[in-house]
């Protein structure tokens, strides 16, 4: 809690990315942005694609919405403690899982 924003986006990128490299899984990483006023300058880390929501529009819809583009049984696992997420992504046949989960697994390395 320490940490500025942009240092915790940076340190949970990083974990990201170790993650992606570790297991070969695509890592999509979505952040609000919209009441950003420009770009916001993240570190790119191979495997980790990073999108920020457009304005008008929060990270949960937008990541509902990615899960719905989704093929039919791909396996697409999203990471939120949001219940209105986890639900709206189960129904689209996505696995929510909680983040606490996730914290788990990059501490673990």
């Amino acid at each position: 809690p320490t940490l500025s924003l942009h240092e915790q986006r940076v340190r949970l990128l990083r974990g990201l990315g170790s993650m992606a490299a570790r297991t070969g899984a695509e890592v999509t990483c979505v952040f609000d942005g919209a009441e950003l006023g420009g770009p916001v300058p993240v570190p790119q880390h191979k495997g980790v694609r990073v999108l920020f929501s457009r304005p008008g529009e929060i990270a949960d819809e937008l990541i509902r919405r990615l899960v719905a583009a989704e093929p039919q049984g791909r396996p697409v696992i999203v990471v939120s403690s949001d219940r209105e997420v986890a639900e709206g992504v189960r129904r689209s046949g996505a696995r929510p899982v909680p983040s606490a989960m996730l914290v788990r697994a990059l501490a673990r390395g």
